[in-house]
C-alpha cells in the first residue's frame, strides 16, 4: 500500500480518501494542503509564488519526511486509530508545532473535513499546545491581548475588527492560516484549534526562524511586500467628520497654514456625493474640484477622499451594476444589505475583476481627474447591516467561503488602478485587511472606536498584533471616533494622550465624529448627512494646541527617521511599531511588554493609558542605554523605573544616544 510518494520535490500522502500535499514555498517554508477525494487546487488567496526551493523528501514504511531549509515536517502513519499526523521540526531538531497526538479509544482525528450539501466541508485542523508558548499577530481584535495564548478569536472582518490570520510563535516558528472562509481559532491550553464554516480545502503555510525579524522577512517575501511609503504619509495628516462643503474645508486648510502648521494630508469625508454608489461629487456642496486641488497643493497638502462600497437603489449607477451583476447578492430575503438613512444599498462586488475594472473607470473620470490621487476606502470588512455571512454571495462564492477576502480586492481594485495610471507611488486608507493587503498600499485604520481610555489600551495591542500580522502601515482615529464632547475637560485629556501617542504610529492622523452635531441641508431645505463639531487643533483650548504643536513639530523633526522605519517595513517586512521582544528577544520580560513598545529600534515608546495618570513604570532593556527624550537624563538598562509624566509630557526614551537632537523637542 503506498501512502507517500514524492513527485517533483512535493510530498504528496492519499490516505482513506484525503489527499495531503506539503511542498517548499520560500525559504525556511512549507505550505501545507488538504482536499478530501480530490487533488488541492492550490488558490492563490495570499500566497505568491516562490522561486523553486530545494527540498530533501525521505520516504518510509510508516513515516516521510520533507525538509526545506531550517524547518523540517514529519508525516507519520499511526495505526491505532488509523490516522495520519504531522509535525515540524526546525534545523536543531526543536518541534515548533506539531498535529493532535493520539487518542486512543476516542478515536479523534487532528484533520476533519465535514462535508456540507453542494460539495464543500467544514474544516477543523488541531495541533497540540505547547506549554510556555506565547503568539502574537492575527490582526487587529480590540482586546488589551498582546500575548493570544489562550484567546478565543472569530475569523471574519467586522468593524473595527481585521482577521488577518497569521502568527508568530515565541517557539520561533510563523503560520498563516490560508483560508479566507468564515471561522474561528481557539489558543487553548490543551489544544490549538482552526475551523472553517465552510471551505474546499486545508490551505496553510509555516516557516522557521531563530529571530522574530527573520519570520517576518520570510513571511513578507510570501504574500508580498508592502511598496515605499509616499513622503505625504510621514507627516501629520487632518480630518473630521465631515467637512461637508468645500469652502468649509479649504478654510480650514488657509488657517493650518496661515499657522504655519505643516499639513502632509487633509481628507474629505463620506457624503460628498448625492448616492452612495454615485461616486462622484455633489455639485452644490463641491463646485470646483480641480480648483480646490490645486489650492491644497499649493499649501503642501494632498487631498484624500472617501469611497464607500456601498450602492443606494437610488445611486445613478445601480441600474447597471445590478443587472451586470457587479454588486454582492442576498441568498434569502430582499436583497437590501444595509441602510443609511434613507438609501437602502447592496455592496459592491470586489471579488469580480469586471467589477472591479469598471469602478476604476468610473473613479478616473470623477476623482482621478481632477486631481484626487489617493482615496480613503471605508466600510472595507464590508460592513453589513446584520453580519449573516451566510446570507451573502459574491462572485468567488459564498461569502462563508471567501468574505474576508474581501478588504483585501478592495484596496487591489484602486492599488492596480492607480498603478495603471502611471502613479509612481500610492497609499490608501482602509478600515480593514487580510493576508496580503500590505502589497497593495493598504495603510489600515482601526476602525470607529469609542473615545475613551478602555479603547486607547486596545489599539495599543491592536497596531502591535497589526504589524506582526503583516499589516505594517497601520493607523487610528486619533481621539477615537465616537463619543467625544469638545467642550469636555475629561475628553480633552484623552485627545491630549492619544495625540501624543500618535505622533509615534506609522501614520498620525486626527480624525474623529466630534459632539455637539451640526445639522446640514441642502439649498432647497433637505437634509443632508450631519457634521460632527469642529476637531481642528485649536478647537481644543490654547494650552492643549501648544502640546499639539510639539507633537506635530517633533513629527517633522523625526520625518528621516520615519521614512526609514518605512523604507525597513518595505524592504524587510519589518513592523513600524514593534514589541519589546521584537529588538531583544532574548529578554524574557520583553514578551510580556504589552503597554510600551519600540517605533522602529532607536525609540521606546511608553504611552500613557489612564485617565488622570502622572506617572507610570517604563521597563528599559538590557543591552542598551536609555536617554529621556524631554531631559536627555540616561538609564542602563535592565531596570524598570518611575517616570514622570504631567499632561504635557509623554514618556519617550532614545537607545544608546542616537538622535539627541531630538531631546527636548516634545
Amino acid at each position: 500500500m503506498e501512502i507517500f510518494r514524492e513527485e517533483n520535490g512535493v510530498l504528496k500522502v492519499r490516505y482513506q480518501g484525503e489527499n495531503l500535499w506539503l511542498m517548499p514555498w520560500g525559504r525556511n517554508a512549507l505550505r501545507v494542503c488538504g482536499r478530501w477525494m480530490e487533488p488541492p487546487a492550490l488558490r492563490d488567496w495570499a500566497l505568491l509564488p516562490q522561486e523553486r526551493t530545494a527540498a530533501q523528501v525521505e520516504i518510509g514504511a510508516e513515516e516521510a519526511s520533507i525538509t526545506v531549509g531550517d524547518i523540517r515536517a514529519v508525516v507519520r502513519h499511526a495505526q491505532d486509530p488509523e490516522r495520519i499526523t504531522l509535525a515540524f521540526y526546525n534545523s536543531r531538531g526543536e518541534l515548533l508545532l506539531a498535529e493532535r497526538g493520539g487518542t486512543g479509544a476516542l478515536k479523534l482525528r487532528p484533520r476533519v473535513y465535514k462535508p456540507i450539501p453542494g460539495g464543500a466541508v467544514k474544516l477543523t485542523v488541531e495541533f497540540e499546545a505547547q506549554q510556555g508558548e506565547r503568539l502574537y499577530g492575527m490582526g487587529q481584535y480590540q482586546q488589551e491581548l498582546l500575548d493570544l495564548k489562550g484567546a478565543v478569536l472569530e475569523l471574519a472582518q467586522r468593524n473595527s475588527q481585521a482577521s488577518v490570520p497569521f502568527l508568530l510563535s515565541s517557539r520561533g516558528y510563523g503560520f498563516l492560516w490560508h483560508n479566507p472562509a468564515i471561522g474561528r481559532v481557539s489558543f487553548g491550553t490543551n489544544l490549538t484549534q482552526w475551523v472553517a464554516e465552510d471551505t474546499q480545502e486545508l490551505d496553510y503555510w509555516i516557516c522557521a526562524g531563530d529571530t522574530p525579524a527573520q519570520i517576518e522577512a520570510q513571511y513578507a517575501d510570501a504574500v508580498g511586500h508592502a511598496p515605499r511609503m509616499p513622503e505625504y504619509g510621514l507627516g501629520f495628516w487632518h480630518c473630521k467628520l465631515r467637512y461637508w462643503n468645500q469652502e468649509q474645508l479649504l478654510q480650514v486648510a488657509r488657517e493650518y497654514h496661515k499657522r504655519g502648521v505643516k499639513v502632509d494630508v487633509i481628507v474629505i469625508d463620506y457624503f460628498h456625493w448625492p448616492y452612495m454608489g454615485d461616486y462622484r461629487f455633489d455639485e452644490e456642496f463641491w463646485p470646483d474640484v480641480p480648483a480646490m486641488v490645486e489650492e491644497l497643493r499649493g499649501y503642501g497638502m494632498k487631498l484624500m477622499v472617501s469611497i464607500w462600497p456601498q450602492v443606494a437603489y437610488q445611486s445613478e449607477n445601480f441600474e447597471e451594476l445590478n443587472a451586470q451583476g457587479y454588486l454582492v447578492r442576498s441568498d434569502r430575503g430582499m436583497d437590501v444589505q444595509y441602510i443609511k438613512g434613507e438609501e437602502n444599498v447592496m455592496f459592491f462586488d470586489f471579488t469580480n475583476p469586471e467589477a472591479r475594472a469598471w469602478l476604476w473607470r468610473k473613479i478616473r473620470e470623477n476623482y482621478y481627474r481632477h486631481g484626487v490621487e489617493t482615496f480613503w476606502l471605508d466600510e472595507a470588512e464590508p460592513e453589513f447591516g446584520a453580519y449573516d455571512f451566510d446570507n451573502y454571495r459574491c462572485n468567488l462564492g459564498p461569502m462563508l467561503q471567501v468574505g474576508n477576502l474581501y478588504p483585501q480586492l478592495y484596496a487591489r481594485a484602486f492599488y492596480e488602478g492607480q498603478k495603471g495610471e502611471g502613479q509612481r507611488e500610492a497609499v490608501n486608507l482602509l478600515r480593514c485587511a487580510w493576508a496580503g493587503s500590505a502589497r497593495y498600499g493598504a495603510l489600515v485604520w482601526s476602525g470607529d472606536v469609542h473615545s475613551t481610555f478602555e479603547a486607547l489600551r486596545r489599539q495599543v495591542c491592536a497596531g502591535l498584533n497589526m504589524g506582526l500580522a503583516g499589516i505594517p502601515w497601520w493607523t487610528t482615529d486619533i481621539g477615537g471616533f465616537a463619543g467625544g464632547d469638545i467642550h469636555d475637560p475629561a475628553f480633552r485629556e484623552l485627545l491630549v494622550r492619544w495625540f501624543q501617542w500618535g505622533t509615534f504610529c506609522p501614520v498620525m492622523r486626527l480624525h474623529g465624529n466630534r459632539l455637539p452635531k451640526q445639522t446640514v441641508t441642502r439649498a432647497d431645505g433637505s437634509p443632508r448627512q450631519f457634521s460632527g463639531a469642529d476637531n481642528e487643533i485649536w478647537s481644543y483650548g490654547a494650552d492643549n494646541e501648544r502640546i499639539f504643536l510639539r507633537c506635530i513639530a517633533l513629527r517633522e523633526r523625526m520625518r528621516d527617521y520615519v521614512r526609514q522605519l518605512m523604507e525597513e517595513a518595505s524592504a524587510s517586512g519589518a513592523p513600524v511599531m514593534r514589541p519589546m521582544f521584537f529588538e531583544f528577544p532574548d529578554e524574557a520580560v520583553c514578551w510580556e511588554l504589552r503597554d510600551q513598545y519600540l517605533f522602529g529600534a532607536d525609540v521606546l515608546v511608553a504611552p500613557m493609558l489612564e485617565a488622570g495618570a502622572r506617572q507610570r513604570s517604563v521597563y528599559l532593556p538590557a543591552g542598551a542605554r536609555w536617554s529621556d527624550l524631554h531631559t536627555g537624563e540616561s538609564f542602563e538598562g535592565g531596570q524598570h523605573i518611575l517616570c514622570d509624566a504631567p499632561l504635557e509630557r509623554l514618556p519617550v526614551f532614545l537607545r544608546d544616544g542616537r538622535h539627541a537632537e531630538w531631546i527636548g523637542a516634545l
